[in-house]
Order: C-alpha cells, then sequence, then structure tokens
C-alpha cells in the first residue's frame, strides 16, 4: 500500500510539473551543420518536442533546476531509431547534463531523464522526481 501512495504521489507530481513546464519551449529547426558546429541539432531543458531528418545528430544540454541534482543521461525509447552516440568534446559543468544522440531511421522516439531532490543527510527529504520528456520526430 505504502508503495503504491508512493507511485500515485511521483505520477502527480510529474505530471503537475509538466503542466506547468519550466518554459514555453521552442522547436529547433535542423539546419546544415556549419565550421565548428558538432551537432545538427540541440535541445535544452526548456524544449518539450522537436523534429530531424534522418543521418542527422542531436544533442540535449540539460541543466538542473536549483535544489536538484543532475539529471540523469537521457534515454531513447527506441535506439535502433535515434541511438546514442559518444561525444568525445563533451565536458560539463556542475549541473549540467550533455548527451549526444543520432537519428538512424524515420520514425517517433521520446527522450527521458530524471533529477531527483538535493538533501542533506540525516534531514528530511521531499519524495519526488522531476521528469524530462522530449518528443522526437524524426524524417526520411
Amino acid at each position: 500500500m505504502r508503495k503504491l501512495i508512493l507511485v500515485a504521489a511521483v505520477g502527480l507530481l510529474s505530471v503537475a510539473c509538466g503542466a506547468t513546464g519550466i518554459g514555453n519551449g521552442s522547436n529547433p529547426t535542423p539546419s546544415p551543420s556549419s565550421p565548428g558546429q558538432r551537432f545538427d541539432v540541440t535541445a535544452t531543458d526548456t524544449d518539450h518536442a522537436i523534429t530531424m531528418r534522418s543521418g542527422q545528430t542531436l544533442e540535449v544540454v540539460l541543466h538542473a533546476p536549483t535544489g536538484v541534482n543532475s539529471w540523469t543521461h537521457p534515454v531513447s525509447s527506441d535506439p535502433s531509431t535515434l541511438a546514442p552516440i559518444v561525444d568525445p568534446a563533451a565536458s560539463a559543468a556542475r549541473g549540467v547534463t550533455l548527451s549526444a544522440f543520432q537519428a538512424r531511421k524515420a520514425g517517433e522516439v521520446d527522450l527521458t531523464a530524471t533529477a531527483s531532490p538535493m538533501c542533506s543527510p540525516g534531514m528530511a527529504c521531499p519524495m519526488y522526481i522531476a521528469l524530462y520528456s522530449l518528443k522526437v520526430a524524426i524524417t526520411p
């Protein structure tokens, strides 16, 4: 019963946080790489939906809000469509999570990451998890 209440509370907080959002977000338009640019598309924690073409690369840059641990590494709901790739030049500051993906084929994918509250040892800690979700539409 206790686990059910915890799951319900986390679900309500996730929905409530998603309803208010951190911002309006934007829909970055893929553009050809320019000299020095490593990625075709960049998404941040304010973006909630993007469109890109098969073969393009995506960089996700997430900044942890104050009082929250860094975001987990974003996970693709379908790695055969949007696959994680290694970004050898990535080095993030504290509180910033960087990840890179390559669009392998046309389709729709969800990228998700979570973050938990920072809690001092021995102190009561709120029981919630922040959820970041990015819908990625990949065209041929």
